[in-house]
């Protein structure tokens, strides 16, 4: 496995073309959506939602008034959100492991998620829990672990640089936010707990209206980066012989990386695995070309983040599962199973 890189040869299955690749996640993501929409605690039926939506309730109709108020107020922005952030933590993972040139990157493993979540909390038990003071905050968090994680892992070849450093790096982030955690008092540890396992559940109207310009223009961005990205797969030497400006670059995608992962962070708390996952399955079926890569994986991180939300709020119904325990059971084998096949993908 040490000796496992990302290589712009990998060809993928080619099972379908970037086209139809692109078009059946997008059908999928709208099964998933209707599926999300109508499942859960309040059954609501599907041939009602353009109604609850475009049309006008009657005032004796108190069911389809439970049903629009939580179809419009509940789980359509969470919904929403749950397309946002997944989209935005597989394109971060496309992202990291094109700089790091290591088919283990993510935003988590190296880091980059638990230094958002320390600048997040330090900044609420420190006494600011205003939103705006919690995403600069987390942006400052993942830059900074992601500076160190992209330095210390270039030391050593191979992956267990990157992953050493990423392990050191979320066990002093964890451990601050456990001292953080430790001085919080009982108002504070109730906020702080869902950073430890990841929620939607504060998706408000309110809040999109805030991150979703901020992550879609940064998105838009990021795709105009496939060009750089194929470059640093074929190595440093060759992608300077092809006139970009390695170390420019390299800066770009880590600010670029950290302006996504922080706010998104700061709104979320850690999800893991998304950003591992998604883009692994995505370059399995299309190649490592990122003009076809980055789209896909976007439409797969919404997928499978929507998907993770459905599951985490139908399974142990009337309850609720952190969505991050969701990601994590079913990242995490699939973790294990990349050591164990110990392949370039």
């Amino acid at each position: 496995m040490s000796g496992a890189t990302l290589t712009l040869a990998s060809p993928g299955l080619r099972l379908l073309t970037p086209l139809r690749a692109v078009l059946v996640l997008a059908l999928v993501l709208l099964v998933l959506l209707l599926l999300s929409l109508s499942q859960g605690a309040v059954g609501i039926p599907l041939q009602a939602m353009p109604q609850l939506v475009f049309g006008e309730i009657p005032a004796d109709n108190l069911e389809m008034q439970l049903w629009q108020s939580v179809l419009l107020e509940v789980r359509l922005p969470r919904a929403l959100f749950a397309i946002l952030a997944g989209g935005v933590l597989a394109l971060t993972g496309v992202l990291a492991q094109a700089l790091f040139r290591n088919p283990l990157a993510e935003p988590a493993l190296v880091g980059m998620v638990s230094g958002g979540a320390l600048g997040a909390v330090g900044v609420i038990v420190l006494g600011g829990g205003s939103f705006l003071l919690l995403a600069p905050a987390a942006f400052i968090g993942s830059l900074i672990t992601t500076v160190c994680a992209y330095h210390l892992g270039r030391r050593y070849p191979g992956v267990a640089g990157l992953l050493l450093a990423g392990v050191a790096i979320n066990a002093i982030c964890f451990s601050l936010i456990g001292l953080f955690t430790y001085l919080a008092d009982d108002t504070q540890l109730r906020t702080l707990t869902f950073w430890n396992m990841g929620s939607l559940a504060g998706a408000r109207w309110s809040l999109l209206a805030w991150l979703a310009p901020w992550l879609l223009g940064l998105s838009l961005l990021a795709l105009r980066y496939w060009r750089g990205l194929n470059a640093l797969l074929l190595g440093e030497r060759e992608a300077l012989h092809l006139g970009f400006p390695i170390k420019a670059l390299r800066r770009q995608l880590i600010v670029l990386m950290a302006l996504l992962v922080g706010p998104l962070v700061a709104a979320t708390g850690g999800i893991g695995f998304i950003g591992l996952v998604v883009p692994h399955l995505v370059r399995m079926v299309l190649g490592a070309d990122h003009r076809s890569l980055l789209p896909a994986a976007i439409l797969g991180g919404a997928c499978a983040l929507l998907a993770a939300d459905w599951l985490a709020r139908i399974v142990v119904m009337p309850a609720e599962l952190p969505i991050g325990i969701v990601t994590s059971l079913i990242g995490g084998p699939f973790f294990l199973y990349l050591l164990l096949k110990g392949r370039p993908v």
